[in-house]
């Protein structure tokens, strides 16, 4: 599945595919993730296989880097997939998911229809 700019309940989704390029620098989320929502995306949707495994490393800072940029640039980041062996593997993440789907501007989620059932809330 390419990119694709759906809409869910009212919202303008950039649903990126699972084949695109991956992304492991700020750079990457610019060129890839923000740059092609500004079609008119609110939310874009990125598969989790598509992050570096050091996004979900937080030691890295890549993550926060990533969501500070999607932050200034006031759109939304969904993650979509499992994430399991991620959240096994550390000590914070299970911490930052769960805060981050409390809030609004980031989500994990298992699948795109959980995405809209999140955007139907």
């Amino acid at each position: 599945m390419p990119d694709l700019l759906v809409e869910h309940h009212g919202v303008p989704v950039l649903a990126c595919g699972p084949e695109g390029p991956s992304i492991a620098s700020e750079q990457d989320a610019l060129d890839h993730l923000i740059g092609p929502a500004f079609q008119g995306a609110e939310v874009v949707a990125v598969p989790a296989g598509r992050l570096d495994d050091r996004f979900f490393d937080l030691s890295t800072g890549l993550a926060g880097a990533i969501l500070q940029k999607f932050s200034a640039y006031r759109l939304r980041l969904v993650v979509v997939g499992d994430i399991t062996h991620h959240l096994s593997a550390s000590a914070a993440l299970p911490d930052l998911v769960r805060e981050a789907n409390r809030g609004r501007d980031v989500w994990f989620v298992a699948d795109l229809d959980a995405l809209a059932a999140r955007l139907a809330e």
